[in-house]
């Protein structure tokens, strides 16, 4: 019996061990969701920190809560920085960064120096899945020349898939277990591995044809967002130049049964995939001569969005006989979305930082995220402030950027003199604009 055809039986088993490489947003609840199938996990990541958190059964991640890992740790779960443990895993599952560098081209360096480091330790029989988004052809590319250096051939004596990350941070609906799996294989024997694997932890795994599909699906679904997200901010400026409520507008329009997917507008995009995902095709599609023109364009958009909310309170506080230089403004909320505790890439950061460029005095309020060190390497020393009557009433402006659940919006609205509200959140009264 082949190596591969042991590690299928194993897997048909559910005797097997699953590293899994990053413990973030998406990695963690991965390893969560095997470990709760019963499988052996071994989370591995260079954070010390991260590491001894989850091994006290700690969670650093607002949605995720402590007992859950703990619950993990009483099962088949624990985490460790020491990759010399690559060899006691039958599926290694990269599920590291991918940035962009600043010149907004494709940084697969997390996922290399993993694959590096693992390397020396991998085996004949072995599983890698790579799960962090790139451009299509990552896979073929860059992983598997990397495995057949090393004398790893996928397909033969070793297996390699893609298989997109879909976390979504915050959604109680849709979780790791129950979000359907995409996975292209390097190889149909490598598919059929991969298949296997993920169905022993996830209730859906559709199969494609190749990696390369697999890839090109994850930016499509985030590209299909960042344009859909693109369009509407845009519809949010042109109704707004035509003093029409362009949420009125969206909801009239979404009692249409067919054709029509309603999006909401913001101060722009933020997280790990919507500002990022779309680079990385036209960075690729570049080589080949192909443009993206509607692409760019609306990344120019919701780039633009931070901008155009604080144009707006300008503008507002103008009407007001005050300027934004010297006013003490608010801003509620920095996650990049609601009710998580992430802000990277946030429009609300942008936001904040082009306030304070212009002279505000700004502070903010978000009880995810207590407290921000620095803006785009400006050293900062901002904490997040508790809302009561006296420091609401004291702002010259607040602007709602990330509409978290737990605020209490009457309670602002009531005290606030001016509302200035990216996200439709507020009922149309005196103090509020929609922006």
């Amino acid at each position: 019996m082949s190596k591969l055809e042991l590690l299928s039986a194993r897997i048909d088993q559910a005797n097997i061990t699953v590293g899994i490489f990053g413990l973030g947003y998406v990695g963690l609840p991965l390893a969560l969701c095997f470990a709760r199938a019963g499988i052996k996990v071994i989370g591995f990541d260079i954070d010390l920190s991260k590491v001894s958190f989850l091994n006290e059964g700690k969670s650093y991640i607002h949605n995720i809560s402590s007992a859950s890992v703990l619950d993990a740790l009483e099962k088949k779960f624990e985490a460790t920085s020491d990759f010399s443990r690559v060899s006691e895993a039958d599926a290694l599952i990269i599920c590291v960064p991918t940035p962009l560098t600043i010149g907004s081209e494709p940084d697969l360096s997390y996922v290399i120096n993993v694959v590096e480091r693992i390397l020396p330790h991998f085996c004949e029989g072995q599983l890698l899945s790579l799960e962090s988004t790139t451009w299509p052809g990552t896979t073929d590319e860059v992983l598997a020349p990397r495995l057949k250096a090393a004398g790893f051939i996928p397909g033969q004596n070793c297996a390699l898939v893609f298989s997109p990350e879909r976390e979504d941070p915050g959604n109680l609906t849709y979780t790791a277990n129950n979000i359907p799996k995409v996975i292209g294989g390097f190889t149909p024997t490598c598919l059929k591995l991969g298949g296997a694997l993920y169905k022993l932890a996830i209730n859906e795994v559709v199969s494609v044809s190749n990696t390369r599909i697999a890839e090109m699906s994850k930016l499509f679904e985030n590209i299909h967002r960042a344009v859909n997200i693109g369009l509407v901010n845009e519809m949010k400026m042109i109704a707004d130049k035509m003093d029409i409520d362009i949420h009125e507008v969206i909801s009239a329009a979404a009692t249409k049964p067919f054709g029509f997917v309603a999006y909401k507008p913001g101060p722009g995009v933020g997280g790990h995939c919507i500002p990022i995902d779309p680079f990385y095709l036209t960075w690729k599609a570049r080589e080949f001569g192909i443009g993206t023109r509607f692409i760019d364009l609306a990344g120019e958009i919701n780039r633009y969005m931070p901008s155009w909310v604080v144009l707006k309170t300008m503008d507002e506080l103008g009407k007001r006989q005050k300027t934004l230089k010297g006013s003490l403004v608010l801003v509620l909320g920095v996650a990049y979305k609601k009710n998580v505790d992430d802000f990277r890439e946030s429009p609300s950061v942008e936001i904040l930082f082009q306030l304070i460029e212009k002279g505000a005095r700004v502070h903010y309020s978000d009880p995810y995220i207590p407290h921000i060190s620095h803006i785009k390497n400006h050293a900062l020393n901002l904490s997040s402030i508790e809302l009561n009557i006296e420091n609401v009433k004291v702002y010259d402006c607040i602007i709602l950027s990330t509409d978290h659940d737990v605020f209490d919006y009457g309670f602002i609205l009531k005290y606030a003199a001016l509302l200035i509200d990216t996200r439709g959140k507020f009922d149309k009264a005196s103090n509020v604009v929609s922006a």
